[in-house]
């Protein structure tokens, strides 16, 4: 873990058979060491729809509303820790954030270096923004090709790949991503250009996350993710695309290092950690 002592943004996703608020949470817990100043999840539900829970502060404060994630209802959803590099630390610059009409949530890591172009454009179409994030820049974009490919008679799951694919040629800058679409209740959707991330699969369901102490509680079948590359995952399937869409066969990795020795074992910080066992 080459990045645990840099201040990076943390996201975990989660689809399958099990309530993935406790999931989401108990992922971002294990990836605290990258510092951040808010926290947030968004997850789906067929009776509740979607739902989004953030604020500015330590995990806990999150948890803490959420009660552990019990209060939040569905098998699907997507986690962030934030770092703040567009707009101050509040609970409205925080991840995850959800595309004007609620059809889009999404998390990010990384810069988009020419969002401040792309919502200048944006605007005139009118849209509007309640963040000062880029992210949320992004997620409008996203929504606004998602919409031109539903104008074009594409199934759902066609307007997603051909959605993110117009996106990820349109913005500059570097990026990890997880997305939700509303009217796709299976599925989660992940891009990568130049910010870590990597996919597991379980017989529990599928992954996303931007380091591998997120996930490794429930498996150790991780894939990483390329540059360029997109993911769908579903409870029991990933699949993996280039940017012009087409399919990619990739073989996943077993991750057989001890988990322990990645996360902080009840020490403020790995430092610490690091003094107390050295004499073991």
């Amino acid at each position: 873990f080459q990045e645990d002592f840099l201040p990076m943004c943390g996201i975990i996703g989660y689809v399958g058979h099990q309530q993935a608020a406790p999931i989401l949470l108990d992922g971002l817990a294990r990836m605290e060491y990258r510092g951040y100043d808010s926290a947030g999840v968004a997850v789906r539900s067929e009776t509740k729809g979607l739902q989004v829970y953030k604020s500015k502060g330590r995990l806990q404060v999150l948890s803490d509303m959420i009660h552990g994630g019990a209060d939040v209802e569905g098998t699907l959803g997507i986690g962030h820790t934030r770092w703040a590099t567009h707009g101050e630390p509040n609970d409205i610059n925080a991840h995850p954030h959800v595309s004007e009409d609620g059809r889009i949530a999404m998390v990010h890591n990384g810069i988009i270096e020419n969002y401040q172009e792309i919502k200048e454009s944006l605007l005139k179409k009118g849209y509007t923004f309640a963040s000062q994030t880029d992210t949320e820049v992004a997620a409008a974009l996203l929504d606004s090709y998602y919409a031109d490919a539903a104008k074009r008679g594409m199934e759902p799951r066609e307007r997603a790949l051909d959605a993110i694919r117009n996106m990820m040629i349109r913005v500059r800058g570097s990026y990890a991503l997880g997305i939700l679409f509303g009217d796709q209740p299976g599925a989660i959707y992940a891009a990568r250009k130049d910010s870590p991330l990597i996919v597991g699969k379980s017989d529990n369901g599928s992954f996303i996350a931007s380091d591998v102490p997120a996930i490794l509680k429930y498996t150790r079948t991780v894939y990483y993710v390329d540059n360029q590359e997109v993911v769908e995952l579903q409870q029991g399937s990933l699949r993996f695309f280039s940017v012009d869409e087409e399919e990619i066969e990739k073989q996943p990795v077993t991750i057989d290092w001890d988990a322990n020795a990645a996360e902080k074992a009840g020490y403020e910080h790995f430092m610490l950690k690091e003094i107390y066992e050295q004499p073991k």
